[in-house]
């Protein structure tokens, strides 16, 4: 008696630069992360999503997953994140925990960023420490819920929000963030 074994490999849910999105390519992998470092790992999610991440030390953006620099792995650290036109998403997030030199994220047309998204952002230890600017630019799904987590930010220094129509109380968030960061200068191009 014979035994056949069938697997079913994903459909990809969109293509966003050349990379497929699938839910499964965003799940973390846990092992990875512990073999190659939290910033290998994370670079890797992210390109394979079609953000590109910039290397603290390197004035060129990384964009292509197969030319991921090779070498020790702890010499290549993330200063930033471009995310623009990304599939990134809630799921994946835990890639970025880790991650102790990012200064700025760019989340824009972003289709899966929502409000959990930015929550997960927030409650990073590291990242309320390093990052510094943030800039999320027309994605939809996020909300004035998403928006005020990110006060947990302590050092951010600089906050772009443009086109956000799910961010309906302005008045609010500018409160928020003069008691919660003085500092921070918060560009508010909203409707």
């Amino acid at each position: 008696m014979q035994c056949l074994i069938t697997t079913t490999v994903p459909k990809p849910v969109t293509t966003v630069k050349g990379t497929c999105c699938s839910s499964l390519a965003c799940r973390v992998d846990y092992e990875r992360i512990r073999a190659v470092g939290p910033d290998r790992a994370a670079s890797e999610w992210l390109l394979r999503c079609g953000a590109t991440v910039r290397y603290h030390g390197q004035e060129r953006w990384q964009k292509d997953y197969n030319q991921l620099p090779t070498g020790p792995l702890d010499k290549y650290k993330i200063q930033a994140i471009d995310a623009t036109d990304s599939c990134i998403m809630n799921i994946g997030f835990d890639h970025m925990e880790g991650l102790e030199h990012v200064e700025k994220i760019k989340l824009c047309k972003c289709h899966y960023i929502e409000d959990d998204c930015l929550l997960r952002i927030s409650q990073l230890e590291k990242l309320q420490k390093s990052l510094l600017e943030m800039e999320i630019i027309s994605c939809g799904n996020v909300t004035d819920k998403g928006i005020v987590a990110l006060r947990h930010l302590r050092n951010l220094k600089y906050l772009l929000l443009s086109d956000l129509p799910g961010v309906r109380e302005k008045e609010n968030i500018v409160q928020v963030f003069k008691t919660t960061l003085p500092s921070l200068e918060l560009e508010l191009q909203l409707k």
